[in-house]
């Protein structure tokens, strides 16, 4: 091996000079600093690689990187042809090498896995000609420990022409690299939370929010809810500047969109119709400090169907003063809105003519015997031959009859008026602010509808016998659903005794 004096005189010189005596100090000292230096340093004769790039450039090789890619094999041929001459005390304290000898009996240990890929960029740099390489790798200590690496190295003066001696520094980044990895798992991690979550999430920033509400509150408005009702306006101001950052995979799904693009140009189409007064409600959270706060609202897909969501609004920690980040997790209640609203049907109406019960009946008298508006027309309606269609055909047939009276009172019978199933046979038709001669055309509605029915049925005639009555002033509802019961009956009773005629009378107050 080459003496340490003669490799150090290389360093900083050409042709060796005559030796005197502060030309021997000067090469101590640049030993010593080669030795004490706090980062590892190599001394390494890269002349044989210097050869063999120029064999390959023989055989007409342009491109060293093409060249070696997917070649390790190659890679490690041009390695195996640098000669390590000398290393510093910190190289071997950072690879755990008790001397030289040891380090380089064991190269192969150091030097091994993703570090021949780094080392094509090593090399590429000298074939293109530079006196400087540089890269980042990993190496591995003698006691098998991981080693991130930034490699530096440099063609000493008077060798550009063999590559004889070329310095190498390896700085120990572990700590640095280690960090960022981490950073980067979490950042990862973080990442597929967002993206998987299972319910929608909204990155936006609120600044332009925040502003425009400081404003007004730096006008000296002290009551933003008034404010708020006189200004409409602002309200759509404040949704205009929220500015969507970012949406994740499950949002695009719930609102049926193809990718992000094509959901945030059509926000629009999203949040509308009633969405400004929930927006609003959110507004007087946000001027009341309640930066977290949860509702439910109303959304659309991107398709028009209606989207029943669970609002969640937070702002995130370290951007309360300007709300420039804040999530919004929406999650949807759909189906759950159905089913309590399927429920609340149930509980008002009858399953199987889908008018309402007898419950909502009494409810509704009980309404319009406190409030009003009146007079109260009252029909009474009795389902004629219930029992003979049950017994002779089946309770199949009746319900299908039972049906068809539902459709029909259904179709005669309009809001604010109320047509109710208040028994097995028995219907009702409350109309509030009706006068006699409305309720007889009501009447006379259903009649026509009647005989309209009957044509698409030739096995069982759809009768119905009904009584009207007509609240006095100051009179009780119970009193007039009594005596329109009453000429229900009476109108009964003259089909009864008119059989087999299917004429039909109608009795009014």
């Amino acid at each position: 091996m080459t003496d340490a004096r003669d490799d150090m005189l290389h360093v900083n010189e050409g042709p060796v000079q005559p030796e005197g005596t502060t030309e021997r100090f000067e090469r101590r000292d640049d030993a010593e600093m080669f030795e004490l230096a706090p980062v590892a340093l190599w001394l390494e004769d890269f002349s044989g690689v210097r050869a063999q790039f120029e064999e390959w450039r023989a055989q007409g090789v342009t491109s060293l990187r093409d060249h070696l890619r997917g070649r390790p094999a190659l890679v490690r041929q041009c390695s195996e042809r640098i000669r390590i001459v000398k290393v510093n005390r910190r190289t071997l304290e950072l690879f755990a090498a008790r001397d030289l000898d040891h380090l380089v009996a064991n190269i192969g240990q150091v030097f091994r896995d993703d570090m021949l890929k780094t080392h094509i960029e090593e090399l590429s740099q000298l074939w293109d000609g530079r006196t400087e390489f540089h890269s980042n790798a990993v190496n591995y200590t003698l006691e098998d420990e991981r080693l991130d690496v930034q490699l530096k190295g440099t063609i000493l003066p008077g060798y550009e022409e063999s590559w004889a001696r070329i310095l190498l520094s390896t700085e120990d980044v572990t700590e640095r690299e280690t960090a960022r990895r981490q950073i980067a798992q979490a950042e990862t991690y973080a990442r597929g939370l967002f993206e998987h979550s299972p319910i929608s999430l909204w990155v936006e920033d609120f600044s332009s929010v925040k502003q425009l509400i400081d404003d007004v509150r730096f006008r000296g408005i002290v009551d933003f809810r008034v404010f708020t009702d006189v200004h409409p306006e602002f309200v759509q101001r404040c949704m205009s500047e929220i500015r969507v950052i970012d949406v994740n995979r499950h949002t695009l799904e719930m609102f049926g969109a193809a990718d992000k693009p094509a959901l945030l140009n059509n926000l629009g189409a999203v949040f509308r119709d009633d969405m400004q007064r929930h927006f609003r409600e959110q507004l007087v959270d946000l001027w009341n400090d309640k930066l977290f706060h949860q509702r439910e609202v109303v959304n659309y897909r991107l398709d028009g169907e209606e989207l029943h969501v669970h609002l969640q609004f937070s702002v995130l920690p370290g951007h309360e003063q300007d709300w420039s980040l804040v999530q919004v997790a929406l999650t949807d209640i759909t189906a759950r809105k159905k089913a309590e609203a399927y429920l609340e049907y149930l509980g008002k109406h009858d399953v199987l003519t889908k008018l309402y019960n007898r419950s909502s009946y009494i409810d509704e008298l009980n309404r319009l015997e406190r409030k009003g508006p009146f007079p109260v027309t009252v029909i009474m309606i009795d389902l004629d031959d219930l029992k003979a269609v049950n017994d002779q055909l089946g309770h199949a047939a009746g319900d299908a009859l039972l049906r068809r009276a539902g459709e029909v009172l259904a179709k005669a019978v309009d809001k604010p008026n109320c047509a109710a199933r208040i028994g097995g046979d028995e219907f009702a038709v409350v109309l509030p602010a009706t006068e006699a001669a409305a309720g007889l055309a009501v009447m006379e509605s259903i009649e026509k509808l009647i005989e309209l029915n009957n044509q698409f049925y030739s096995t069982t005639r759809l009768k119905l016998s009904m009584g009207v009555a007509t609240s006095a002033t100051g009179e009780r509802l119970e009193a007039v659903v009594k005596r329109a019961d009453l000429h229900m009956y009476e109108a009964k009773r003259a089909v009864a005794s008119a059989r087999p005629s299917t004429a039909r009378r109608r009795a009014a107050s």
